[in-house]
């Protein structure tokens, strides 16, 4: 259990220095100046996307037990590696979502919610539910490497992006997703997962 928090924490929080949701999270302060109600609003859509996600990953896991999906989830989490290493950036109709009236938290949430959709972290969470076998562990783990990364986000701002190599942060997520992705296969080959 300690293992799969862990890793997914890990494997959340280094993905996403940089990503579009951090992105997002300093935009959001920066426009709406209410550090506690943003940080409230990427829980709430934190915690709602990925026990989603970890949902679906242990579903999927638990219907689809053959070889060839231990495998796919493998090549998945490489696959997630080599995304990892392309930067994003907050695309203009995506910036459009945070120009909406409404309260700090509820334009966060909102916001964060859809802008996690189809994500790196969101599909790197649905991995390891496949692979850790447990919604609340990993959504737990997941959850809390998202606010690791995006509440001093919220509240450093620019200075943060500053100190921060991005280069070296998307390096070492792409690292471990690879590391990841190379145990499973070997485990899956050698007939161990």
């Amino acid at each position: 259990m300690m293992e799969a928090f862990f890793v997914s924490l890990s494997v959340v929080a280094l993905a996403e220095i940089g990503d579009k949701t951090m992105l997002l999270a300093i935009v959001l302060a920066t426009r709406l100046r209410a550090p506690a109600q943003i940080v409230a609003g990427i829980l709430a859509a934190t915690i709602a996307n990925h026990l989603l996600a970890a949902f679906v990953g242990v579903e999927l896991a638990g219907v689809l037990e053959a070889r060839w999906f231990r495998i796919a989830v493998a090549l998945g989490f490489i696959a997630m590696a080599l995304w990892t290493l392309v930067p994003d950036k907050l695309d203009d109709d995506e910036d459009g979502l945070v120009k909406r009236r409404g309260s700090a938290f509820l334009t966060t949430l909102v916001s964060f919610f859809i802008v996690e959709m189809g994500d790196k972290t969101q599909v790197a969470t649905i991995a390891l539910g496949a692979h850790y076998h447990s919604v609340m562990v990993v959504a737990a783990g997941t959850t809390v490497g998202m606010l690791l990364v995006n509440g001093p986000s919220v509240y450093l701002g620019d200075r943060l992006m500053r100190k921060v190599s991005m280069r070296a942060a998307h390096l070492a997520a792409a690292a471990l997703f690879a590391v990841l992705g190379v145990w499973q296969l070997v485990s899956v080959l050698q007939g161990q997962a």
